[in-house]
């Protein structure tokens, strides 16, 4: 196809989707007759009619879908490249809104979206902390934050930190009196402090692997939570077991605050990944926000 023809494949996509000459002309800022003409040059130029007209509809025919469904994303992606080369001349800005539970937001943007956002005051980061598995498209989120295995299929996902693991951690005050569990099944004679989980309202399960051995348990305990921090907070006053990310206690670890238990059992889980539509491009203020949190 003659290049100068993309202007009709244009043409076309635009009435096929909204089913129209006349909405379709008022989204691109053209006649209706400009259109018409447009897609009839299209059909005589493949010699196939792509559109049945009638004097209250346009439907798409069976050639005319195949050619909506293979070539239509391939303009999308064109459009969405050219405003990103639009955007490299531009200062980065605007509105990048994000969706985290509270470790990656509290552990992994913060730390290093604090050291680059004052390069960029005309850009705006918001974060809203949520458990949730939160449709980033339909709620208008920019990009997401999860585990790199419950990413969906059709995203585009990059690490943003390492493969992660789980710690079990008392206070010293806490085992002053109490022997330290060496199975999980021990934490059933143990104080644990459970997180709430808002997708289902559900306790989390505290998971155990050991070699080929898996192991689930439910624990109990006096405290239980809907967010990491308290739970940090409560291990720390002597109140009883916490299962938490690693890296939320490590300096509490290493200085004696807390102690690792169960460390044989506590085996490594995909790292936190930033996701978004694999359909948006990014834009010059996602792309600083991607490359400041990508795990390197």
């Amino acid at each position: 196809m003659p290049r100068d023809g993309y202007g009709d494949v244009l043409a076309f996509i635009h009435v096929a989707r909204e089913g129209s000459f006349t909405r379709a002309a008022a989204q691109l800022g053209v006649s209706p007759s400009a259109l018409s003409h447009s897609v009839r040059t299209l059909e005589a130029r493949m010699d196939v009619r792509l559109l049945t007209r009638t004097t209250r509809s346009v439907a798409v025919t069976e050639a005319g879908e195949r050619l909506l469904a293979h070539v239509a994303p391939h303009f999308e992606d064109i459009d969405a490249e050219l405003a990103a080369v639009s955007e490299l001349r531009k200062k980065p800005s605007g509105l990048v809104r994000i969706t985290a539970a509270e470790f990656p937001a509290t552990y992994l943007i913060w730390p290093k979206l604090s050291k680059v956002l004052p390069d960029y005051p005309d850009l705006t980061v918001e974060v809203t902390v949520d458990y949730n598995r939160t449709d980033i498209v339909s709620e208008r989120y920019d990009a997401g934050v999860r585990l790199g295995d419950e990413i969906a299929k059709d995203m585009i996902a990059v690490p943003i930190s390492p493969d992660m693991r789980i710690a079990v951690v008392g206070s010293p005050a806490y085992f002053a009196d109490r022997t330290r569990p060496r199975t999980p099944h021990d934490l059933a004679e143990h104080n644990c402090i459970n997180l709430r989980l808002p997708t289902h309202g559900g306790l989390m399960v505290w998971d155990f692997r050991k070699g080929q051995r898996e192991l689930k348990v439910r624990v109990t305990g006096q405290w239980i939570y809907n967010s990491i921090s308290p739970i940090v907070r409560a291990a720390l006053a002597g109140q009883g077991l916490a299962f938490v990310p690693d890296d939320a206690v490590a300096e509490h670890i290493a200085e004696g605050r807390l102690v690792r238990v169960l460390d044989d059992w506590c085996q490594p889980y995909t790292g936190y990944h930033l996701y978004y539509p694999s359909r948006r491009q990014s834009s010059g203020a996602l792309t600083v926000i991607v490359e400041a949190l990508r795990y390197r």
